[in-house]
């Protein structure tokens, strides 16, 4: 990524203690995003993407242990102590969490949280406050913003819940977005205007922003870089346009195989990833990978990759990556 890191993030680990041993979620992670970017996080559910997500803003489960750094322009997160965190978290840093359900508090109004961030953050006096919460909620496309404002969470669907915890993220006009699976549990159409309205609000505001999803679909033209995870490490990572011109890793040609087509027959069998994935407690020599890869050869199962850099800023980690489509066509 170009210009100076906004987020830096170098060899970044996550353990966490289970009845069955340490659990690595995160294993040696290093990315960066420069202020104004966007970059995708991609992976299956357990691939270490939301865990990552958490340890930067440092609201992980107790009894893990973080390992490496994560800096926010230039300052260490792991070092700031929980009053200078408090002052960053909302204020610089926003995050909307994939069930606002859970973020909203369900006794307080939605106009009285948005002021109540704001009244903590920017030192907003309380009716200035309520004028830009309700102000807010016409920005994100909420109707009727005043009556809105009034309401609780229970009173809203999930959709517009969903607005509102954008909202609040936003109220504070933060450096840098994370954006959690923002699109889980709502309908289809739903999901494209809650995407088109974070892409929208982010180019506005010229804000950086992370977008964490399942789905390589959803990056797809809404980020400038995609990181895909498996096995709570990145196995590819690159600029969003050149990773789907050309995929290096299986596993992110997996992924995108398993989305469906519009255009496809009716009844068409859906591509799935063969296999499930690997049991972070009990780590198995080679690719973590290579159980579920159809191009798995004997190297493969015994010695883990590390990341290999091509021109480009493209990176990934596999003994024998895809071929290149257009060097084999010609």
């Amino acid at each position: 990524m170009s210009g100076t890191p906004l987020l830096e993030i170098e060899d970044l680990t996550v353990d966490l203690p289970t009845d069955r041993g340490p659990l690595r979620a995160v294993s040696g992670v290093s990315l960066s995003l420069a202020p104004s970017r966007s970059l995708g996080i991609v992976g299956e559910s357990g691939s270490g993407k939301t865990m990552l997500s958490r340890a930067v803003l440092r609201l992980l489960p107790a009894g893990a242990r973080l390992g490496g750094t994560a800096r926010f322009e230039g300052r260490d997160l792991f070092r700031l102590s929980p009053r200078a965190l408090r002052r960053l978290r909302g204020r610089e840093l926003a995050v909307v969490f994939q069930d606002p359900m859970t973020s909203l508090n369900p006794v307080l109004t939605i106009g009285g949280q948005i002021a109540e961030a704001l009244r903590e953050h920017l030192g907003l006096a309380p009716r200035a406050a309520m004028a830009r919460a309700v102000a807010l909620l016409a920005e994100v496309g909420i109707p009727e913003p005043e009556r809105r404002a009034r309401q609780y969470p229970h009173q809203l669907s999930g959709g517009m819940r969903q607005r509102v915890a954008i909202a609040i993220a936003l109220s504070c006009e933060p450096r840098l977005l994370i954006a959690d699976e923002p699109t889980t549990a709502l309908d289809v159409t739903v999901q494209a205007q809650i995407l088109d309205l974070l892409a929208r609000e982010r180019q506005m505001r010229q804000m950086a922003m992370i977008l964490i999803t399942h789905d390589l679909g959803i990056v797809a033209g809404r980020t400038d870089e995609v990181a895909v995870m498996y096995a709570g490490r990145i196995v590819e990572q690159a600029p969003t346009r050149a990773l789907f011109k050309h995929m290096r890793s299986p596993y992110a040609e997996a992924l995108l195989a398993a989305i469906p087509r519009l255009h496809a027959p009716p009844h068409t069998r859906l591509a799935a990833i063969a296999g499930s994935p690997p049991d972070p407690t009990r780590p198995a020599p080679g690719c973590p990978f290579s159980p579920r890869c159809r191009y798995a050869r004997e190297r493969c199962r015994s010695e883990a990759p590390a990341l290999s850099a091509e021109n480009g800023g493209h990176q990934y980690a596999c003994w024998f990556p895809l071929p290149d489509r257009a060097a084999a066509e010609a």
